[in-house]
């Protein structure tokens, strides 16, 4: 059985996808939407090499642009983004002992966090209010 190399591309494109779907991985995705421009350009004609800088350039960049995209949204602070975080804002902590460094382990939700005071004033142990998720630690003040 001999295959034209559009077939290989496509072939490679779809076992990306099965991957994908697989991993939940969405850079794979994007990989083979590269794969897929290869097997066009190979469709179109193009030699081995150009099948392989048109696959390079589409899926590198769908995964550059991706990167990036999500990059600008993971740099979002939680603060700002009211949909975010709403479960956990206003809800009530107890801090028993106080680090140096004005942060506490507390126990939230079944499972331990660290805590950062946020108020000016020297922290003491005792109730406290979430103010803001920021990444894994609670902003928690009076």
């Amino acid at each position: 059985m001999d295959f034209e190399a559009s077939t290989w591309w496509w072939i490679l494109a779809g076992l990306a996808v099965i991957a994908e779907l697989l991993s939940g991985t969405f850079y794979l995705l994007m990989l083979a939407l590269g794969l897929s421009a290869g097997a066009l350009a190979a469709h179109a004609g193009a030699g081995l090499a150009g099948q392989l800088v048109a696959a390079a350039l589409v899926g590198g960049g769908a995964v550059a642009g991706w990167r990036w995209r999500r990059g600008k949204a993971a740099a979002l602070s939680s603060r700002g983004r009211a949909d975010l975080n709403q479960l956990d804002v206003g809800e009530r902590v107890t801090v028993e002992q106080w680090q140096a460094d004005r942060t506490a382990r507390v126990h939230y939700r079944g499972a331990t966090w660290t805590a950062r005071y946020a108020g000016s004033d020297t922290p003491e142990p005792g109730a406290f209010v979430i103010k803001a998720v920021e990444g894994t630690r609670l902003l928690i003040d009076r």
